[in-house]
C-alpha cells in the first residue's frame, strides 16, 4: 500500500472482488431463472428459503468479520505469529459452530417454516430446499471463514478462483437436476437445493487446499488454549454486534418476506417478483459488498500502523469511489428494466411487481451503497457496535412499521412496502456517515498505541498495547 497512489491501491485490492460479486450475481440469477422455468412458487419459495439462509449463516459472517479486523490489524501492527493464529482458531469456530448451526436446522425444521409464515401453497417447496440447505451449512462457514482469511491477508485472488468454481458446478447443476439436461436425473426443486450444496461444497475444498498449501494448517497455526483464552475476547468484542446487527437485518428481511405474503392482493405475484427483483437489484449492489471488503482491509491495516487519519481518508475515498462508479451503473441499468423481467419471468403479473419493485430501490443504491461501504470500514476498525445500533434502527424502527402501514393499511399493496424500504436506506445511510465522520470508532481497535512515553519510562512510545493498556505480545 502507497500513500502516494491511494486509488490505485484501492482498485488492486477491489477489482477481484467486483468481479467475484458479478459471479455471485449469476448464481442467483440463474437459480431465480430456472425457477421461473419450473413454476411461480418454486420461486417465491427459493426468495423465502435464501434469506432463511442468510439467517443461518450469520455467525459465519460475524466470525468473518472478527477475523478480518483481528488479522489486518495484526498484519498491520507487524504481528505476524498473532494473526496465523487467528486464522487456525477461526477454522476450528468455522467447523464448529457450522456443525451446530446445521443439527439445529434439521431439527427445527418444521418450526422454522411456522415461523417464516410459510403460505400453504408453497410450504411444501419450501420445506424441501431448507432440508438441503442445512447441510451445506458446514462447507458454506468454512468457504466464508476462508474467503475472509484471504481477504485479510490481501490475497482476493484466492476467493475470485473459488467463486469461479462454484458458478460453473452451480450453473451445470441447476439447469442438469432442475430441468433434467445432459441426462442427468430431473429433480425439479429439489435439484436446485442440490445445485447449491454440491456447488458451495467445491469451493470450500478449493479453499481449504489453499489454506493448506500456504502452511496454515500446520499445528502452529492452531494456538494453545491459553492463548485462545486471550484471544477469544476482542473476537468476541467484534463478532457480536455484527451477529446481532445480521439477525436484526436478516430477521427483518424474513418479516419483510412475511408483511409481503400475507398482503390482502397478489402476495403469491409480489413474493416472486420481489425476488426476481432482488436478483437484478444485486447487479447493483454486490459490488458495494466488494468495496465494503476493501474497506474492511485498508481501514484495518492502518488502524494496526496506527493511522487513524490516514484509515478515515481511505474509508471515504472507498465510499465515494464505489457510489459514484456503481451510480453510474445503476442509470444505464434502468434504461432495460423492462426488458430485465420479462427476461428473468414470463409471467406478466410477476413482472408488473418486479418493475414496480426495482423503481423504488434502483432509486436508493446510491443509499444502500453508503451503508454498506461505510459498514465495512467500521468493521475494520472493530467498530460493528455502530453498524448493529444504525441497522436495527433503521430496520425495526422505520421499515417495518413503515412496511405494514402502507402495504396492509394505507395504501393496501406491495408500493408500500417498496416505499418503506427507500425511506429507511435512506435514513441508514446518513446516520452511518455521520457517525464515520464524526464518531471515536478507533477505540474499538485491537491494537492501543500510546503517544508518549509511560511515566515509569519501562514501556516505549510508539509500543502497540493491549486494550488493557498492557504491552502487547506475540
Amino acid at each position: 500500500m502507497t500513500d502516494t497512489s491511494p486509488y490505485r491501491t484501492i482498485w488492486r485490492l477491489s477489482w477481484p472482488q467486483i468481479i467475484m460479486m458479478f459471479f455471485h450475481f449469476w448464481i442467483g440469477f440463474v437459480d431465480v431463472y430456472v425457477a421461473g422455468l419450473l413454476n411461480k412458487e418454486v420461486q417465491a419459495a427459493l426468495g423465502i428459503i435464501s434469506s432463511c439462509l442468510f439467517f443461518l449463516l450469520i455467525i459465519a459472517v460475524s466470525v468473518a468479520n472478527g477475523s478480518v479486523a483481528a488479522i489486518s490489524q495484526s498484519i498491520g501492527a507487524g504481528l505476524t505469529m498473532r494473526a496465523k493464529r487467528y486464522v487456525g482458531l477461526c477454522l476450528e469456530l468455522a467447523l464448529i459452530c457450522g456443525i451446530i448451526i446445521m443439527t439445529l436446522g434439521l431439527v427445527f425444521n418444521e418450526q422454522l417454516l411456522a415461523a417464516l409464515r410459510v403460505p400453504d401453497a408453497i410450504s411444501g417447496i419450501t420445506g424441501d430446499f431448507l432440508n438441503v440447505y442445512a447441510l451445506v451449512l458446514p462447507p458454506y462457514y468454512i468457504l466464508l471463514i476462508t474467503n475472509a482469511v484471504f481477504r485479510a491477508r490481501k490475497e482476493v485472488m484466492y476467493p475470485l478462483y473459488a467463486m469461479i468454481l462454484i458458478t460453473s458446478v452451480n450453473t451445470l447443476a441447476d439447469f442438469g437436476l432442475g430441468l433434467g439436461l445432459w441426462g442427468l436425473p430431473e429433480l425439479g426443486h429439489k435439484g436446485l437445493a442440490w445445485a447449491t450444496f454440491w456447488s458451495v461444497t467445491a469451493g470450500a475444498v478449493l479453499n481449504l487446499f489453499r489454506v493448506y498449501r500456504k502452511g496454515m494448517l500446520s499445528a502452529g497455526a492452531f494456538p494453545p488454549m491459553r492463548w485462545i483464552r486471550r484471544a477469544v475476547p476482542y473476537l468476541f468484542k467484534v463478532a457480536w454486534p455484527s451477529g446481532l446487527m445480521q439477525i436484526l437485518w436478516q430477521s427483518g428481511y424474513l418479516v419483510l418476506f412475511a408483511i409481503t405474503a400475507s398482503l390482502p392482493n397478489d402476495s403469491i405475484p409480489a413474493l416472486a417478483g420481489m425476488t426476481a427483483g432482488l436478483r437484478i437489484e444485486s447487479i447493483l449492489f454486490l459490488p458495494g459488498f466488494a468495496f465494503n471488503m476493501t474497506a474492511s482491509v485498508l481501514v484495518g491495516n492502518l488502524i494496526g500502523e496506527g493511522r487513524v487519519d490516514e484509515a478515515k481518508r481511505y474509508g471515504l475515498r472507498i465510499w465515494a469511489l464505489g457510489c459514484a462508479g456503481m451510480s453510474l451503473v445503476t442509470l444505464v441499468v434502468w434504461q432495460y428494466v423492462t426488458p430485465l423481467s420479462a427476461l428473468v419471468t414470463p409471467e406478466a403479473a410477476v413482472q408488473s411487481h418486479m418493475i414496480n419493485y426495482l423503481f423504488f430501490n434502483l432509486i436508493a443504491i446510491p443509499f444502500t451503497l453508503t451503508s454498506m461501504i461505510i459498514g465495512g470500514a467500521l468493521n475494520g476498525a472493530g467498530a460493528t457496535w455502530y453498524s448493529m445500533v444504525i441497522f436495527g434502527v433503521t430496520v425495526w424502527g422505520v421499515r417495518l412499521p413503515l412496511a405494514y402501514t402502507l402495504g396492509h393499511h394505507i395504501i393496501g399493496e406491495a408500493t408500500g412496502i417498496w416505499i418503506s424500504q427507500l425511506t429507511s436506506q435512506i435514513v441508514q445511510a446518513l446516520l452511518i456517515l455521520y457517525a464515520f465522520v464524526f464518531g471515536k470508532w478507533q477505540r474499538f481497535s485491537m491494537i492501543k498505541r500510546r503517544v508518549k512515553t509511560s511515566r515509569t519510562g519501562t514501556t516505549p512510545a510508539g509500543t502497540p498495547l493491549t486494550p488493557n493498556g498492557n504491552p502487547l505480545r506475540k
